[in-house]
């Protein structure tokens, strides 16, 4: 987290994190779609000629408290990153997420594609030892991917994983735009809660704790209620902080 006292700012920074071609680019793209145009920079991608990510992508959303100005608020700006999946661009995920605020890892739900989510998750949890943070410390919600595919883990199997864990589970298909922004939301949470208990984000943006969700979702043009979105987790409560590997 950064706080910005001159630019009276404060930046949260989400990374998606997960296997090559898990769709974790896929879940910012339907994420920039899902929302307002206001509410939002411009999408930036950088991708190799198969349209694998190479390096990340980022997107920044600003969101400013009602009548902040004038109670002497500051502006919250959130920047969402993915991470390139490849083994070879080791060094690039660590980079990207270095700083990391939270994290939503994103697990292929394909029955073939099992052991490099289980991989990727092991990856996640090196690179977070190298920075010199522990995964247990750190906000983290697990989206299952792809489950408008055939072969994919069957909705009972995810939920007995998810239930030997802590952390929320969420179930999408990012093509569709399914589970996109209950995921979101359900990493803005947990991520929010963490940061507001430590450092009173709430007291700087010139806002009450739980305004911030609401505040969020009607800014960026979601219509669906908060609660809605985040009932959706499976496998316990969303400020439970034990992990499940994928």
């Amino acid at each position: 987290m950064q706080i910005n006292f001159g630019g009276r700012e404060i930046g949260i920074k989400l990374v998606y994190y997960g296997p090559a071609l898990s769709g974790k680019t896929t879940n910012l793209r339907a994420l920039h779609e899902l929302t307002s145009e206001q509410s939002h920079g411009r999408l930036m991608t950088l991708e190799t000629k198969d349209d694998r990510t190479l390096f990340f992508d980022m997107l920044p959303l600003t969101l400013r408290a009602a009548g902040a100005a004038q109670a002497g608020g500051m502006t919250l700006r959130i920047k969402i990153f993915t991470v390139p999946g490849q083994v070879l661009h080791a060094s690039t995920r660590r980079l990207v997420l270095q700083g990391a605020d939270g994290v939503a890892f994103i697990a292929d739900s394909q029955v073939s594609e099992t052991e490099h989510s289980a991989a990727s998750f092991l990856d996640l949890r090196q690179n977070l030892k190298d920075l010199g943070v522990s995964l247990k410390q750190l906000p983290l919600v697990i989206q299952f991917n792809k489950r408008d595919l055939d072969r994919v883990r069957s909705d009972a199997e995810i939920d007995v994983l998810a239930s030997r864990g802590r952390e929320p589970v969420f179930k999408a298909s990012a093509t569709l735009g399914t589970g996109v922004l209950e995921t979101f939301f359900g990493l803005l949470h947990v991520t929010w809660t963490k940061l507001d208990r430590e450092h009173q984000l709430a007291k700087l943006l010139g806002i009450e704790s739980g305004e911030l969700l609401p505040m969020a979702a009607r800014q960026l043009g979601v219509t669906a209620e908060v609660s809605t979105l985040l009932a959706s987790c499976v496998g316990g409560s969303l400020d439970r902080t034990q992990r499940v590997a994928p």
